[in-house]
């Protein structure tokens, strides 16, 4: 890996990166869309491809599964398999003991899982979720933590914050032992849960491993913990992380978190909000999300975004199409993928675009001026504080001008019964 740091914001923590992996170059910050196996729902390779997309995610335990090792081994990595040219980060496996905790159980020596589709164990080890990335072939790859919820308290917290340590130096010690691609890049990802005492002693640690670390990861949140907590730690971490390797938040997909994160110090974002959103018949926009559902869209005969260079706005699929595909076919969702996955691509290009010409500030206050809906309507606290933090004022503005702020998350999101 090579990684050049091209720019910073003057204000915040903000700064453009282009990080050089075997698959070619990737400017950060960036949104790496997920393709959990081996495949972004409703696209193909190369039309992610042409999309812009230079780094997405693969999982390791879903791809250890089906199609399993001895068939990545045989096509040549996850690459091969899947026709993609472009960069692969896989995550470790970690993450499903949250999401498949009722098929799971934790031990020193890993986890041992009963497959959702057979019932048949898996032990998913440090080692083994190693030995399995090297034979999907990612360019970067994800140590296994020991992954509790972002709710959990007591003293849980702590053993998977030490666990996760430990699992730490087994990787590291596989990873560089074994006959390994060169090529792929190990990160590190903290653990600690909400506590910022846990969190400071698990980022001493693993910055303690910097040598064999190519990059860090925020773990643990996204898991509906307040956003008044979850910038904090974000914060926090950014902070005390070497500025020399890139940062990744883990799980991160609305608009605002991407934009809060960025000012904050982050590089890299996955979340499967855009595609899942998507198939929900949910359109992403900067003047908010477009539920295209709503009988409203029935008769709007206008693109989603006039200025979005998608193929479906360049070709001028109307709302009124897309209401109704949205309902009744498929490719009403593949269509709605390719606009949201760009969508995403655009806003990281915008901050990339702000930050060069250290006019960040301005972009996130034009941006959640348009997003909120002006004004009036109020930003959600935990951004204005977030932004607050690090210089900037989202309640600055023109002479005699309001601007509310509203308690809670503030997702913008439109229903049946009207926007909430």
């Amino acid at each position: 890996m090579q990684f050049e740091i091209l720019a910073k914001c003057s204000t915040t923590r903000a700064r453009v990166s282009r990080m050089t992996l075997a698959h070619g170059p990737t400017m950060l910050p960036t949104f790496m869309p997920v393709a959990t196996q081996a495949a972004l729902k409703g696209l193909t390779p190369q039309q992610v491809e042409e999309l812009g997309i230079t780094l997405m995610l693969n999982n390791t335990y879903h791809l250890n599964l089906r199609p399993g090792t001895k068939v990545l081994d045989a096509a040549g990595g996850a690459h091969k398999f899947q026709n993609w040219r472009r960069n692969l980060l896989t995550d470790s496996g970690g993450f499903q003991m949250v999401s498949l905790s009722s098929f799971s159980k934790v031990t020193e020596e890993g986890v041992l899982f009963a497959s959702p589709f057979t019932g048949e164990p898996t032990m998913l080890t440090p080692e083994e979720s190693i030995r399995i990335q090297h034979s999907v072939g990612a360019d970067i790859i994800m140590q296994l933590d020991d992954v509790v919820s972002s709710l959990t308290v007591g003293p849980r917290v702590e053993e998977a914050m030490l666990r996760s340590i430990r699992w730490l130096d087994r990787c590291i010690a596989y990873h560089t032992a074994t006959d390994s691609p060169k090529t792929q890049n190990l990160f590190a990802i903290v653990q600690g849960g909400l506590d910022h005492d846990l969190r400071d002693r698990c980022l001493d640690e693993m910055i303690r491993r910097k040598d064999n670390i190519s990059g860090y990861a925020v773990g643990g949140l996204s898991g509906g913990e307040e956003k008044d907590i979850f910038w904090r730690i974000i914060a926090q971490c950014t902070a005390k992380l070497p500025g020399d390797r890139p940062l990744y938040s883990m799980g991160i997909g609305f608009a605002e978190d991407l934009l809060v994160c960025v000012a904050l110090g982050i590089d890299m974002a996955d979340c499967v909000f855009p595609t899942r959103t998507a198939r929900f018949g949910v359109a992403l926009t900067f003047d908010g999300p477009l539920n295209l559902k709503l009988t409203r869209h029935a008769k709007s005969f206008i693109p989603i975004d006039e200025d979005c260079p998608c193929p479906t706005c360049r070709n001028r699929v109307s709302r009124a199409q897309l209401h109704h595909l949205a309902s009744h076919d498929t490719v009403g969702a593949h269509a709605l993928t390719q606009h949201n996955v760009v969508f995403q691509a655009r806003l990281m290009a915008g901050a990339r675009k702000a930050i060069y010409s250290d006019t960040f500030p301005n972009f996130i206050r034009s941006f959640f001026s348009r997003y909120f809906g002006g004004p009036d309507d109020g930003y959600p606290k935990w951004c204005v504080d977030a932004l607050k933090s690090v210089g900037i004022d989202l309640l600055e503005g023109e002479e005699g001008a309001t601007r509310r702020v509203v308690e809670g998350d503030g997702a913008k999101w439109e229903y049946s019964d009207g926007v909430v």
